[in-house]
């Protein structure tokens, strides 16, 4: 930490945010600074030769201002968050570019063919695999955040922990009751009168991160387990682009492990 702070220090930057932690015997540090000026190729240049000396590996990400925000999303089989999304974006209603969609199978790669967005496939079954080749196309594209649009694969801590509260999932269930990917089914087996969704920042602790914004629907004595999956997935595509929407306008703030939605002004 005090090798990349002085670093920071010597090249005329002022480090905004840092935070250090150890998950697992992985040690992962993010550090966030501003500089009035910079010279991309310099501050490359020494931090690579600095990771060396560490022995560490030291990623840089840049976030100019007024450049959209560029947004991966990952999705597996399920297509009702996706085509929300992309409706949303071919309105031109999200402050962002969407550079790529992965899946975990080529399933949905029609949707992302009509909308004309690079699609890849990846589909190892190691995860760590998986995730390097993920993290390739994230420098590449440089993504500022991700979403997981059912995205159906458990992402690993090395992961989670490169993009702090940049990376948004939708569950479905009101957290933290009736957790994993059976949600509905618990939900109505255990008679539950009122069924939702989160969506939430993910966080090394799987479905526990931050909650963003959740919606729910009444279950009705008529209602069965296909009619409240069908109820639930449209309150989940909605929901999630709701989260989407507010995180892109700025207006989401995390401390103390809650989110905080900023409130518009009211001019006088």
């Amino acid at each position: 930490m005090a090798e990349i702070t002085n670093f920071i220090f010597k090249n005329y930057g002022n480090i905004e945010k840092i935070n250090q932690n150890v998950i697992r015997g992985l040690f992962g540090m993010q550090l966030e600074a501003s500089f009035n000026r910079i010279i991309k190729e310099d501050l490359d240049r020494g931090l690579e030769l600095l990771a060396k000396e560490l022995k560490m590996e030291i990623k840089v990400h840049y976030q100019e201002p007024n450049r959209l925000p560029n947004i991966a999303i990952l999705i597996s089989n399920e297509d009702h968050c996706i085509l929300k999304i992309l409706e949303s974006y071919h309105k031109k209603e999200l402050k962002s570019k969407i550079p790529l969609i992965i899946g975990s199978s080529n399933v949905l790669k029609p949707i992302a063919d009509k909308y004309n967005i690079p699609f890849y496939v990846i589909d190892h079954k190691d995860q760590i695999e998986a995730e390097g080749e993920i993290l390739k196309l994230f420098q590449e594209y440089n993504i500022d955040m991700v979403i997981l649009a059912r995205y159906m694969r458990i992402l690993t801590p090395n992961f989670v922990w490169r993009y702090p509260n940049k990376i948004i999932n939708i569950h479905p269930s009101l957290l933290p009751a009736f957790p994993g990917a059976y949600a509905y089914v618990q939900a109505y087996e255990r008679g539950a009168k009122i069924v939702g969704c989160t969506a939430h920042f993910v966080t090394e602790d799987l479905d526990q991160g931050p909650i963003i914004c959740q919606k729910s629907f009444n279950v009705m004595d008529t209602d069965n387990i296909d009619s409240i999956k069908n109820k639930g997935k449209k309150l989940e595509s909605e929901t999630l682009l709701n989260a989407i929407k507010l995180a892109l306008e700025g207006k989401l703030e995390v401390y103390w492990g809650k989110v905080h939605v900023k409130k518009n002004r009211k001019r006088k």
